[in-house]
């Protein structure tokens, strides 16, 4: 049975897979990312995505005027790379299975700045804090349940008692046009009035600068 391509397209991605695995057996997982993308990740990178379309999803980068629907940070467990994020739950996801679930594996990674890296270790340590935890529907800023961009904004107002990115009331984003669909996730009402971090907020937060961005 015929196991290679036959095609010159097929013979070239068959290939690049090949390399693929090979510099996998003789190098870490983060070597190899550094290869793929030319980005060495560190923990605390903070990395979003624009997931695949839907409702929900349209409605947060629309409202935001924002390819970035979804965010995580990033954890090294048990010597591999997992981003940790909150979508279902509050869980790790391998990093390359995160970087194909995204539309296009756009993504975009932040980092704290220089004079913000002190605060780190307990940053992490707050945000592990947050395993399990179920994904917020309503977008409030609480304890009880916990959606993914506030995840990092939580963890790191935890840690030093200052915010990461600036809150936003509904009722000053672009929720006109996706009236409907707030509505029928609300039980009918318009919280206007409701505070929240978006992944725009969230990236735009001084402490952090974008050290790696594709697709986007």
């Amino acid at each position: 049975m015929r196991v290679t391509p036959t095609t010159f397209a097929g013979k070239i991605r068959f290939a690049g897979l090949l390399v693929v695995l090979i510099l996998m057996a003789y190098f870490s997982q983060a070597q190899v990312i550094a290869y793929r993308l030319g980005y060495t990740p560190e923990e605390g990178d903070i990395i979003f995505q624009s997931l695949p379309h839907a409702d929900l999803v349209d409605a947060i980068e629309g409202i935001t005027h924002s390819p970035y629907s979804h965010c995580g940070v990033l954890l090294k467990e048990k010597g591999e790379w997992v981003v940790f994020e909150s979508i279902g739950h509050v869980h790790g996801t391998p990093l390359m299975l995160w970087m194909q679930r995204g539309r296009g594996a756009a993504m975009a990674v932040y980092r704290l700045r220089p004079e913000y890296q002190k605060y780190r270790p307990e940053f992490l340590k707050q945000l592990l804090a947050y395993a399990g935890y179920n994904y917020d529907y309503d977008y409030k800023i609480s304890d009880d349940e916990i959606y993914c961009s506030e995840l990092p904004y939580q963890a790191y107002l935890k840690a030093t008692g200052q915010p990461l990115g600036k809150l936003e009331k509904l009722g000053d984003l672009d929720w006109k046009p996706y009236e409907a669909f707030i509505r029928s996730v609300q039980g009918n009402k318009l919280p206007l009035d409701r505070e929240m971090i978006t992944p725009k907020s969230l990236s735009e937060a001084s402490q952090l600068q974008e050290v790696y961005r594709r697709g986007f």
